[in-house]
């Protein structure tokens, strides 16, 4: 007994550095997803390349990372989590160190380009897949305060590479981009050997999670990924224009309206999200749900009516306060709800989510663009989201608390 008790013991420690490990996956996503939007108007004017072209490197980054969410439900469990991880990791840190040769090597700088964010779009990809499982599948006491502290480092990591990447340009110029590409191609460099040593548990064990049509057809699995894709949706809409609106609304630079737009955003969602991590024990998962919608719906209408502009900034930040819980917080009941849902249920779910990040701000755009390029109108617009979230967890407490799937 005493045997078995300290094996265990042991056990929980060597997780203990699974996770850490996982932490530094977001932030890897965080820089595959923020650096290269940093560098759109350097592309531009040192190689040329249009508006339209920009624009489909962010539309081929998340296209790719799609097709990676659905293709991983299919192959994950069978490649293995470790090799998987791992790739994941060296796809992103080979697109973000090509960044800094590749274009100039090829006679098309634009291809080169198209070819780095593709590997680190697998990547990522990838990522986004396995992170979750991973940690909800290590021996933790509290799996939602796990994931809620899980997905705050995405947010870290955005804010990290905003902040940092805007000092290193403003010290050494922007034409010293290649140098900082390289800096970030460390990190997932790095930490894909850490995957190599430390220990990765499953979710189920083999042939015991559900199959993608099991999934498919149960009702919760459906609300869950409306759910998804509300949260994706809820935050990119804003945070994909702050930066935006912060130039717009207030009239302030560029690297101002980074740091007052996307900057702020980040470190109030992941405030948000280490905040429930600390007191997942005392407030119910889908009350904090439900009350940050409440407030995400408040912060929308700040910004869209508030007379003051400085006001609308306000709500841009309470906005990224009030979505950190939404994300971590689907995956987490589903988990608990579909116990045995498997990697392929964290792909699925993954992959509603990133529809939502598509969809939502290309509402913004839509509407804004038919109402004479009137960026507040497309804001209104998408507090649709957080409206159907709140319906969404209405019809989930309809369904049996006692049902597991």
């Amino acid at each position: 007994m005493e045997e078995n008790t300290l094996t265990n013991l042991d056990l929980r420690a060597g997780y203990k550095k699974t996770i850490p490990c996982s932490y530094v996956g977001y932030i890897t996503q965080a820089i595959v997803n923020i650096f290269v939007p940093l560098l759109f108007v350097t592309f531009t004017d040192e190689f040329g390349v249009s508006l339209s072209e920009i624009t489909l490197l962010t539309t081929l980054n998340f296209l790719t990372q799609l097709i990676v969410d659905l293709a991983g439900a299919a192959f994950v469990d069978k490649i293995g989590y470790r090799k998987c991880i791992v790739m994941a990791h060296l796809f992103s840190a080979a697109g973000l160190l090509g960044l800094s040769f590749i274009p100039s090597l090829l006679g098309s700088p634009y291809i080169g380009l198209l070819i780095c964010v593709v590997l680190y779009a697998v990547g990522g990809g990838l990522i986004e897949v396995l992170i979750s499982p991973i940690v909800e599948a290590c021996p933790t006491d509290d799996k939602a305060s796990a994931m809620s502290l899980l997905h705050s480092f995405y947010c870290w990591g955005s804010a990290a590479v905003i902040l940092i990447s805007t000092a290193f340009f403003a010290l050494f110029g922007r034409e010293s981009w290649r140098i900082m590409s390289c800096i970030w191609a460390v990190i997932p460099a790095v930490n894909a050997f850490c995957f190599m040593r430390v220990p990765i548990n499953t979710l189920t064990e083999k042939g015991e999670s559900m199959s993608i049509r099991g999934l498919f057809s149960a009702k919760i699995f459906w609300i869950l990924a409306a759910m998804m894709l509300c949260a994706g949706a809820s935050e990119l809409s804003m945070s994909q224009w702050a930066s935006a609106f912060a130039e717009s609304g207030l009239g302030v630079t560029k690297s101002i309206g980074d740091l007052a737009g996307p900057f702020l955003f980040s470190i109030l969602m992941g405030s948000s999200r280490v905040f429930y991590s600390k007191y997942s024990d005392k407030i119910p998962l889908d009350k904090f749900i439900a009350g940050s919608s409440v407030l995400c719906i408040a912060a929308y209408l700040l910004t869209v009516f508030s007379p003051i502009p400085a006001l609308s900034l306000v709500g841009c930040s309470l906005c990224g306060l009030s979505v950190g819980i939404m994300w971590p917080g689907v995956f987490s009941i589903a988990s608990a709800k579909m116990p045995k849902g498997g990697t392929a249920m964290f792909a699925i779910l993954a992959l509603a989510g990133d529809l939502g990040c598509c969809s939502g701000p290309t509402l913004v755009g839509f509407v804004s663009g038919a109402a004479g390029d009137s960026l507040l109108t497309g804001l209104l617009a998408a507090a649709v989201f957080p409206i159907l979230m709140i319906i969404m967890l209405i019809l989930l407490s309809g369904c049996s608390r006692s049902e597991k799937v």
